[in-house]
Protein backbone atom coordinates (compact mmCIF):
# COMPACT_ATOMS: atom_id res chain seq x y z
CA UNK A 1 0.00 0.00 0.00
CA UNK A 2 1.01 3.71 -0.51
CA UNK A 3 0.00 6.78 0.41
CA UNK A 4 -2.48 8.99 -1.78
CA UNK A 5 -2.44 12.70 -0.65
CA UNK A 6 -5.59 13.81 -0.86
CA UNK A 7 -7.66 17.43 -0.18
CA UNK A 8 -9.47 17.65 3.37
CA UNK A 9 -12.43 18.09 1.71
CA UNK A 10 -11.97 14.50 -0.59
CA UNK A 11 -12.37 12.65 2.51
CA UNK A 12 -15.39 9.78 3.86
CA UNK A 13 -14.30 9.66 7.13
CA UNK A 14 -17.24 9.43 9.96
CA UNK A 15 -15.61 11.74 12.36
CA UNK A 16 -17.89 9.80 15.14
CA UNK A 17 -16.34 6.53 14.55
CA UNK A 18 -12.58 7.90 13.47
CA UNK A 19 -12.17 9.21 17.06
CA UNK A 20 -14.77 7.76 19.24
CA UNK A 21 -14.34 3.93 17.97
CA UNK A 22 -11.27 3.59 16.22
CA UNK A 23 -8.98 5.89 18.06
CA UNK A 24 -6.23 7.70 16.32
CA UNK A 25 -2.32 8.16 17.56
CA UNK A 26 -1.57 11.93 17.61
CA UNK A 27 1.90 12.29 17.33
CA UNK A 28 4.10 15.25 17.66
CA UNK A 29 8.14 16.01 17.13
CA UNK A 30 10.45 15.65 14.52
CA UNK A 31 11.27 12.60 12.82
CA UNK A 32 14.80 12.06 15.02
CA UNK A 33 12.73 12.58 18.16
CA UNK A 34 9.10 12.26 18.74
CA UNK A 35 6.38 10.72 20.71
CA UNK A 36 2.76 9.47 19.75
CA UNK A 37 -0.17 8.87 22.12
CA UNK A 38 -3.13 7.03 21.61
CA UNK A 39 -6.52 9.14 21.66
CA UNK A 40 -10.38 8.74 21.54
CA UNK A 41 -11.29 12.40 21.93
CA UNK A 42 -11.03 14.68 19.24
CA UNK A 43 -13.36 17.00 16.66
CA UNK A 44 -12.87 17.33 12.81
CA UNK A 45 -14.75 20.47 11.50
CA UNK A 46 -13.79 24.18 10.13
CA UNK A 47 -12.13 26.53 12.58
CA UNK A 48 -11.47 30.12 11.14
CA UNK A 49 -11.74 28.78 7.43
CA UNK A 50 -9.92 26.04 7.88
CA UNK A 51 -10.66 22.11 7.74
CA UNK A 52 -9.32 21.36 11.35
CA UNK A 53 -8.81 18.85 14.05
CA UNK A 54 -9.13 19.43 17.97
CA UNK A 55 -7.09 16.97 20.40
CA UNK A 56 -6.78 16.88 23.64
CA UNK A 57 -3.47 16.08 25.91
CA UNK A 58 -3.23 15.77 30.04
CA UNK A 59 -0.20 17.86 30.57
CA UNK A 60 1.10 15.25 32.47
CA UNK A 61 1.50 12.81 29.33
CA UNK A 62 5.46 12.23 27.53
CA UNK A 63 4.00 14.00 24.48
CA UNK A 64 2.46 16.84 26.56
CA UNK A 65 5.92 18.53 25.97
CA UNK A 66 6.37 17.60 22.84
CA UNK A 67 2.83 19.53 21.21
CA UNK A 68 4.03 22.27 23.24
CA UNK A 69 7.55 22.65 21.29
CA UNK A 70 5.73 21.57 17.77
CA UNK A 71 4.27 23.78 14.91
CA UNK A 72 3.03 20.43 13.28
CA UNK A 73 1.47 17.24 14.33
CA UNK A 74 -0.01 14.24 13.28
CA UNK A 75 -3.08 12.07 13.48
CA UNK A 76 -2.78 8.52 12.40
CA UNK A 77 -5.64 6.42 12.42
CA UNK A 78 -5.12 2.39 11.58
CA UNK A 79 -7.42 -0.50 10.65
CA UNK A 80 -8.72 -2.91 13.04
CA UNK A 81 -6.37 -5.47 12.97
CA UNK A 82 -3.92 -2.66 14.73
CA UNK A 83 -5.74 -2.12 17.74
CA UNK A 84 -3.04 -4.03 20.03
CA UNK A 85 -0.34 -1.26 19.30
CA UNK A 86 -2.77 1.44 19.84
CA UNK A 87 -3.51 -0.24 23.33
CA UNK A 88 0.15 -0.26 23.90
CA UNK A 89 0.46 3.52 22.88
CA UNK A 90 -2.34 4.69 25.03
CA UNK A 91 -1.00 2.26 28.23
CA UNK A 92 2.84 3.07 27.70
CA UNK A 93 4.63 6.23 28.69
CA UNK A 94 7.42 6.88 26.01
CA UNK A 95 9.68 8.20 29.19
CA UNK A 96 9.71 4.37 29.74
CA UNK A 97 9.30 2.62 26.57
CA UNK A 98 10.55 2.70 22.76
CA UNK A 99 6.93 2.48 21.50
CA UNK A 100 7.90 1.91 18.13
CA UNK A 101 10.22 -0.85 18.62
CA UNK A 102 7.62 -2.42 21.30
CA UNK A 103 4.95 -1.92 18.83
CA UNK A 104 6.50 -2.38 15.57
CA UNK A 105 4.98 0.58 13.97
CA UNK A 106 6.64 2.12 11.33
CA UNK A 107 7.07 5.73 11.49
CA UNK A 108 7.00 8.11 8.33
CA UNK A 109 7.99 11.51 7.63
CA UNK A 110 4.98 13.37 5.92
CA UNK A 111 5.20 16.90 5.21
CA UNK A 112 7.18 17.75 8.36
CA UNK A 113 5.63 15.73 10.55
CA UNK A 114 5.58 12.22 12.02
CA UNK A 115 2.83 9.61 10.67
CA UNK A 116 3.01 5.42 10.53
CA UNK A 117 3.11 3.60 7.23
CA UNK A 118 0.42 1.46 8.64
CA UNK A 119 -2.16 4.15 9.16
CA UNK A 120 -5.27 4.20 6.81
CA UNK A 121 -5.01 7.85 7.24
CA UNK A 122 -2.56 10.43 8.20
CA UNK A 123 -3.68 13.97 8.13
CA UNK A 124 -0.77 16.65 9.18
CA UNK A 125 -1.59 19.50 11.16
CA UNK A 126 -0.50 22.79 12.00
CA UNK A 127 -1.30 23.76 15.57
CA UNK A 128 -3.22 26.86 15.72
CA UNK A 129 -4.48 27.13 18.79
CA UNK A 130 -3.65 25.83 22.47
CA UNK A 131 -5.59 26.60 25.81
CA UNK A 132 -5.27 24.90 29.17
CA UNK A 133 -8.92 23.27 30.32
CA UNK A 134 -10.27 24.89 33.58
CA UNK A 135 -11.72 23.15 36.02
CA UNK A 136 -14.25 26.03 37.07
CA UNK A 137 -14.93 26.99 33.23
CA UNK A 138 -17.37 23.08 33.09
CA UNK A 139 -21.40 24.26 32.74
CA UNK A 140 -21.66 20.96 35.02
CA UNK A 141 -19.31 20.11 37.14
CA UNK A 142 -20.05 16.72 37.64
CA UNK A 143 -17.91 16.21 34.08
CA UNK A 144 -14.56 17.57 36.15
CA UNK A 145 -15.40 15.31 38.58
CA UNK A 146 -15.96 12.44 36.90
CA UNK A 147 -12.85 13.06 34.18
CA UNK A 148 -10.62 14.71 36.34
CA UNK A 149 -10.34 13.72 40.03
CA UNK A 150 -6.82 14.39 41.21
CA UNK A 151 -5.46 13.68 37.29
CA UNK A 152 -4.62 16.75 35.27
CA UNK A 153 -6.36 18.75 32.75
CA UNK A 154 -6.02 18.35 28.66
CA UNK A 155 -4.74 21.13 27.05
CA UNK A 156 -7.09 21.99 23.96
CA UNK A 157 -5.03 21.80 20.80
CA UNK A 158 -6.43 22.99 17.52
CA UNK A 159 -4.77 22.18 14.07
CA UNK A 160 -5.12 22.96 10.71
CA UNK A 161 -5.42 20.51 8.34
CA UNK A 162 -2.35 20.94 6.33
CA UNK A 163 -2.85 17.33 4.17
CA UNK A 164 -4.43 14.31 4.32
CA UNK A 165 -2.65 11.26 3.24
CA UNK A 166 -5.10 7.85 2.37
CA UNK A 167 -3.13 4.41 2.29
CA UNK A 168 -4.85 2.90 -0.27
Amino acid sequence: MAFIKKRSGELTCNPFTTIGSEWFLLTAGTPEQFNTMTCSWGAMGVMWNEPSVTAYVRTSRHTFGYMEKAGIFTISVFPEEYRAALSYCGSHSGRDFDKVKETGLTPVTLDGGVGFAEAKMVLVCEKTYGQLMDANDFADSSIAGKFYGSDAMHKLYIGRILAAYVNE
